[in-house]
């Protein structure tokens, strides 16, 4: 089963800096960056910014220790990391991104 972890950061700099460490670490097949304005309250003030909208691919094996390099690395005081499950993907792009996220080799 795959997974995609969704977060985001505030510049593409911090972006680029999660991407390569999840991949690098074999923690994520892929990540994806793409540019958004989100738009909510933080500390009673309504905000509405630009950001960096992180899409990260990996294995249920490899979750777990993907969000936790996230959440010790992720600059923000409260980061959103949200998993959602992909029940429905080709066998290719699945056998990648498990062979992507192995630890061994």
């Amino acid at each position: 089963m795959l997974n995609l972890i969704q977060t985001t950061v505030a510049d593409r700099q911090q972006a680029d800096r999660l991407a390569h460490l999840l991949v690098e670490r074999r923690l994520a097949a892929c990540v994806q960056a793409v540019p958004i304005t989100s738009t909510y309250r933080w500390k009673d003030a309504l905000e509405q910014g630009d950001e960096i909208l992180l899409l990260i691919k990996t294995t249920d094996e490899r979750t777990d220790a993907l969000k936790a390099v996230l959440a010790a690395e992720h600059p923000y005081e409260v980061p959103e990391i949200i998993q959602m499950r992909i029940d429905d993907v080709t066998g290719p792009y699945a056998a990648w991104a498990r062979a992507q996220t192995t630890t061994e080799g």
